[in-house]
């Protein structure tokens, strides 16, 4: 097993499984995207890896950025900022090796972001995914706006997106969202099967089929984070944006002012 900060690596014969050991929820940060970066690109360059298995300990797959803490990636004099993240999402959505997403309880705003780096989703009936930026006051990030509509069509990510409602497990695979429905129990387990019949197969001749299948995909989400960096540095000064933060924490509706 290696490790690559919150980034665990254990490989199972041609399936490697990267952990996120940040339990309960899994909240990111540069630092945490930057070493699951790290763990991809050691496992590009491994030729025994054939598929990845991403999974997480804890309650969440990933809860995204705790607003609700110290959070300073929309401050210019910070050591790492959302810009930073982005340009490692985008570098995750490079990498060569396909991707099995074990999604256990939320996949929440960035969460769910990073639940879509993936090719595929295992999701049980307890999994919920929310792109609840709005319910913040803010706008979208993490690339979403691209990967969202890519995945579901653009009119469910816009109901998505506008209303920020959580989406269960089975409607989730309905959507086109999550991929295979199982237990909560069998969660890894069936992720690893999936990966184990992808790596069964000629490593050379899927990579070339994924990357035909992702032609433009990386440019498009590098392109689309700017767009969305922009818009969440202009908004994270609203009142809103404080409102939305409060009755996030409080589980109540936001009493918002458009200022």
């Amino acid at each position: 097993m290696r490790s690559f900060g919150d980034a665990h690596v254990e490989m199972l014969d041609h399936v490697a499984v990267v952990e996120i050991r940040r339990p309960p929820h899994n909240y990111f940060d540069p630092a945490l995207i930057g070493g699951l970066v790290d763990a991809f690109r050691a496992l590009q360059d491994d030729v025994s890896c054939r598929a990845i298995v991403l999974a997480a300990q804890g309650k969440s797959f990933c809860a995204g950025a705790d607003f609700s803490g110290s959070l300073d990636l929309f401050d210019e004099n910070s050591a790492y900022t959302g810009k930073d993240l982005y340009h490692h999402a985008a570098q995750l959505f490079g990498c060569s090796k396909p991707v099995v997403g074990a999604v256990q309880g939320n996949a929440i705003g960035g969460g769910l972001g990073l639940a879509l780096v993936p090719d595929f989703r295992v999701v049980s009936p307890e999994t919920r995914f929310s792109a609840n930026f709005v319910k913040l006051g803010i706008h979208p990030g993490f690339g979403l706006t691209h990967t969202l509509p890519r995945l579901i069509g653009g009119q469910k990510a816009a109901l998505m997106f506008q209303t920020g409602r959580r989406i269960g497990g089975e409607q989730a695979v309905a959507w086109g969202l999550a991929d295979i429905l199982t237990g909560g129990d069998r969660l890894r387990e069936t992720a690893l099967e999936l990966a184990n019949e992808i790596a069964e197969n000629a490593p050379l001749a899927v990579q070339s089929t994924r990357e035909t299948l992702r032609i433009g995909l990386v440019e498009a989400v590098k392109k689309q984070t700017e767009r969305e960096f922009s818009e969440q540095s202009r908004l994270v000064k609203t009142e809103d944006h404080q409102e939305g933060v409060r009755a996030v924490a409080e589980r109540r509706p936001g009493n918002f002012a458009a200022r």
